[in-house]
């Protein structure tokens, strides 16, 4: 039976080893076996600090918000509670920005938050204008062309267009345009 020898495929597995262990100190770099060892305690780390990352920047960004909230009278708390009952979707990582670069935009989002909690709803002239621009709005952006031959062929019943029974979808995009 040959002889059979696994150099090749042991100098790659230590050498990419090593090459994950560059910029470490001492032997870490240098010698396989502290390296191997090091490169696994790395990835491990790496793997908790994404995790952990996330929870990090959460905490910073409640307390800019809360900071924000503070001098506008209102505890974070209460603040994120009347923006929840206002209806109001706004993430926290951009509450906090707003909160340290526009306080006026923050201030107007506090008494959103205030009028939530005495259970008012957004009465301001831009929620209602943009309402009714939706409504009017509705059927202009409608894309007819993700619609079926059948659901075009009813808009076409409805818009009175003759012969629209026997169209295609290209001359029924055209007919109810």
């Amino acid at each position: 039976m040959p002889r059979v020898k696994n150099g090749t495929i042991h100098r790659a597995r230590r050498k990419k080893v090593l090459k994950q262990a560059k910029g470490y100190f001492g032997s870490k770099h240098r010698l396989y076996k502290t390296a191997k060892e090091q490169v696994m305690h790395s990835l491990s780390y790496a793997y908790r600090d994404r995790k952990q990352k996330k929870r990090e920047f959460r905490k910073l960004w409640i307390t800019r918000i809360n900071a924000g909230c503070r001098e506008n009278d209102i505890s974070y708390s209460r603040f994120i509670d009347g923006l929840t009952k206002a209806g109001v979707t706004v993430n926290r990582k951009m509450l906090s920005e707003v909160a340290i670069n526009d306080p006026k935009a923050f201030t107007e989002l506090v008494n959103v938050a205030k009028a939530g909690l005495e259970g008012k709803s957004i009465k301001g002239s831009v929620a209602k204008e943009s309402s009714e621009k939706k409504n009017t709005n509705k059927e202009e952006n409608k894309d007819y062309a993700k619609l079926t031959v059948a659901e075009l062929r009813e808009i076409a019943k409805e818009q009175k267009v003759s012969g629209f029974s026997t169209m295609k979808k290209a001359e029924l995009l055209a007919a109810i345009k």
